[in-house]
This record gives structure tokens, C-alpha cells and sequence, in this order.
């Protein structure tokens, strides 16, 4: 306690005189002065009240469920036309116009390309001609064949002289049919001046110029024509998915539809869904030796032609479910050091670190694999105030925020390392652990 100096007095005088009363009013400035000196020593000896006793977390809370669960697959994907069609030269010859216009959708049979016919009806007259002769030919070979059948038949003639003729007429016979191809031949090769489409599709652009002089084999490619309806969709799974999904079937946490009857969907660039639904059609058996990888093929309708070949898009595979599998929101796990935990809420409200195995996401939520049982119930908002052993106060709805840190966890509590998941998540149990250490 601080005490207050005592001011110096005056001598005491025995004249009463003026000099007495002001003597008088000293001392009873004196007095007043240690009075209220007194008081505030009594008022800084009082002990400060207690502060009070710090309230019991409010906390939301769920309880563990156990049931059959949907899963999806997500896999980059890409788009393919069902049918890629090369447009090509089949004759060598002066490429005369193109009669498509670039890019446009193209019916099947349509004209594309028009070819300098002349040279080839020259060369189908030419053939005809040569058709035309040889049917002269087997016409006199025939004649001459009657004529000498009768003969021989009377001796007339020498067996020589009817093989002859009957050799001749065999001759001219094979030599008509000979010049018949010819000009078929002739007849192909003034028909493939006039290059179609084979199919309806999305036509590319035209690889050759009007007035280029193309050849089958060296510059025949002129165009492509791509199918739209049906549209493929390929995407890959690898090797060590493809291995983890089969130790899951085998260990019953995962099950495939029948006969991998799966129904895929499509997530295009712009978040939206496409609006046909797909099936897998194929899906290669053997693992490509270069990427590791798997392919598989889905096959969907198109019909306004919204997909083009080449898109890149997200393939949503559903179907597979896992069997009575329990689902936490993932806010209610938290990382440790060692592995992930919840607060189990016990029947006196109080809270209990439980160690837990968590699987694969599902949305907002976390498969568990083990350490939780269905009727428990475990602090999903509020877990960053609470610690082991610790009264909770259970409220309906999003706990309220703390400003504060939380309390320290007793000893024997998970130190915080952050989860290597998303970026966002990695933050939000940085931030959790951060309140149990």
C-alpha cells in the first residue's frame, strides 16, 4: 500500500490573535486531507471481483448414419466423331472446283469436289471401242465355228481344223469379256471425277486449291468429313485406380451395376450439363503401354449436333454405390499428426477424440472406413472451440464464430499437420488444429 507524506506542521503559537484561526483552519485541512488519504488506501486494498467462469461451447452436432451411397466418377474426357471420313482423290487428275461450302454440315451423296472429266471419257470411249471390236470378233469366230461342225461331222474337214475353230471362238469370247472390263474400269474412273460424301457430317476445310493437279497416292487427301450423331466420348482410367476400385469390390465397400451397365453424363467447359445421357459402349483390353492408362469409350446421342469432335468435357460415370458406407461432413474432421479425428459427443454431452479413417469425397462429406459406429453423434460446427472432456452446448443451425483461440486440448491430444487434400480444405484444418494444439 502506498502511504501519502505527512505535510509539516506549524509551531504552535500562544497568542490568540488572528494568527490562532488560521492555525486552526491548517489542521482541519490536515485532517481532511488524511481522511480521504485513508479511504482510497481502504478502496485499493478490496479485492477485484472473480471473473466468471468461462461458458460451455456451442456446438452443432450429427449423427452417424449408415446406408447404401451413390457414387459418381469424374474423368477428363474428350470428344469424338463416330465416324471420321478423309474425302480423297481416287483418279490422278486437274481438280476442277469444290462445290461444299467449309465447315458446313454436308448430307450423305452430296457433291464436294468436281475433277476434270474429259481425259476420262476420252479413255471410256476408247474402251468401248475396243469392247465394240472384240464382240466383231466373236461374232465371226461363231460362224466360222457352225460351219465347221457340220464338216468335220462328214469328215469334210480334218479334227484340226475344228479345234482351230473352236479354239478362235473360245479366244474372242475371253477377249470381249476382257474389253468389258475395260470399261467398267473407264466407266469408275469418270465416276470418281465427282467426289461425295459418304455420310451426313461437319465438313473441314478443303486440303486442296481448284486447279491443283492431285494424284491418289502422293496429294489425294482433300477434306474431311466428321459424323456428329452419335458423338463418342473417350476418357482414361489408370492403372492404380483401376487396381484400388477392384480391392474395393473385393473387400465389399464398392459394387458396380450389372453387366457395368454405368450412366455417364457431361459436364461441358461452361459448368452446364449436357442434355443427353450416354452409355459405355467399349473399353479397351489392354492398358496402353505409354500412358498407363485405360481407355474407355461412352456413346451419346447428338442431335442438334451440340458436340463437336475435339471438345474437352468432364465425364460423370454413375452407377456404383458403396455399401452401407457412414458420410461425415468434412468440417467435422480434423487432422492430427498422425491421422484424422472427430468429437464424439457422449451421453453427458461431453466431448472425445475419436481417431478415424476417412476414404474417398463425396461432395461436402468424407467417407469413413472405420472408427465411427450408426447412432453416434459427432461436433460438425463449433469443433475449433472444443477440447477433450470439455461440456458442450448443442444448438440447432451454424455454431457462432469464436474471435478467440480455443481452449488448449489436455495432454494426449492430436497435434495439427495440415491434410494434403484441396487448397481451400488444407486452410480450414490448418485453422481447426490450430484451436487443439
Amino acid at each position: 500500500m502506498k502511504t501519502l507524506p505527512i505535510l509539516p506542521t506549524a509551531p504552535c503559537s500562544s497568542s490568540r490573535g488572528p494568527a490562532d484561526t488560521s492555525g486552526g483552519l491548517r489542521r482541519s485541512g490536515r485532517a481532511l486531507l488524511l481522511l480521504i488519504a485513508a479511504t482510497a488506501l481502504l478502496a485499493g486494498c478490496k479485492k477485484q471481483p472473480a471473473a466468471p467462469a468461462a461458458s460451455a461451447p456451442e456446438v452443432t452436432v450429427t449423427t452417424v448414419v449408415q446406408q447404401d451411397t451413390p457414387v459418381d466418377f469424374e474423368f477428363t474426357a474428350q470428344t469424338q466423331s463416330s465416324r471420321e471420313v478423309e474425302i480423297r482423290a481416287r483418279v490422278d487428275g486437274f481438280l476442277d472446283k469444290r462445290l461444299y461450302v467449309e465447315g458446313a454440315v454436308v448430307k450423305a451423296g452430296q457433291t464436294m469436289f468436281q475433277m476434270d472429266s474429259k481425259p476420262f471419257e476420252a479413255a471410256l470411249q476408247t474402251a468401248k471401242g475396243q469392247l465394240a471390236q472384240q464382240q466383231a470378233r466373236l461374232q465371226v469366230a461363231r460362224a466360222n465355228l457352225a460351219r465347221v461342225e457340220p464338216l468335220a461331222a462328214q469328215n469334210a474337214l480334218s479334227k484340226k481344223d475344228l479345234d482351230d475353230a473352236i479354239g478362235n471362238e473360245k479366244q474372242s469370247a475371253a477377249a470381249v469379256i476382257a474389253a468389258q472390263g475395260e470399261v467398267q474400269t473407264a466407266q469408275l474412273n469418270l465416276g470418281y471425277t465427282t467426289i461425295k460424301s459418304p455420310l451426313m457430317g461437319l465438313s473441314s476445310f478443303a486440303r486442296q486449291q481448284d486447279g491443283s493437279y492431285v494424284t491418289a497416292t502422293a496429294n489425294g487427301l482433300l477434306t474431311y468429313v466428321y459424323q456428329l450423331d452419335p458423338m463418342w466420348v473417350n476418357f482414361s482410367i489408370s492403372e492404380n485406380e483401376m487396381l484400388k476400385y477392384r480391392d474395393q469390390i473385393a473387400a465389399g465397400q464398392l459394387k458396380f451395376p450389372a453387366h457395368n451397365d454405368f450412366i455417364v453424363n457431361l459436364i461441358l467447359a461452361d459448368g452446364s450439363v449436357f442434355s443427353q445421357s450416354g452409355r459405355i459402349d467399349f473399353a479397351n483390353p489392354a492398358f496402353n503401354t505409354e500412358t498407363g492408362t485405360f481407355l474407355v469409350r461412352a456413346v451419346f446421342a447428338n442431335p442438334k449436333g451440340m458436340l463437336r469432335p475435339g471438345q474437352f468435357v468432364k465425364a460423370r460415370v454413375s452407377g456404383a454405390i458403396r455399401p452401407s458406407s457412414i458420410l461425415v461432413p468434412q468440417r467435422a474432421v480434423l487432422q492430427g499428426s498422425k491421422s484424422h479425428f472427430v468429437w464424439v459427443v457422449d451421453d453427458q454431452s461431453k466431448a472425445r477424440q475419436r481417431v478415424i479413417e476417412v476414404g474417398d469425397w463425396h461432395g461436402e462429406d468424407w467417407f469413413v472406413s472405420d472408427g465411427l459406429k450408426p447412432g453416434e453423434r459427432i461436433v460438425v460446427d463449433g469443433a475449433l472451440r472444443v477440447s477433450p472432456g470439455s461440456s458442450l452446448k448443442i444448438v440447432k443451425g451454424p455454431a457462432p464464430a469464436s474471435g478467440a483461440a480455443a481452449p488448449a486440448a489436455a495432454a494426449g491430444s492430436e497435434s495439427s499437420t495440415p491434410a494434403p487434400s484441396t487448397q481451400a480444405q488444407g486452410a480450414a484444418q490448418g485453422t481447426r488444429n490450430g484451436a487443439t494444439q
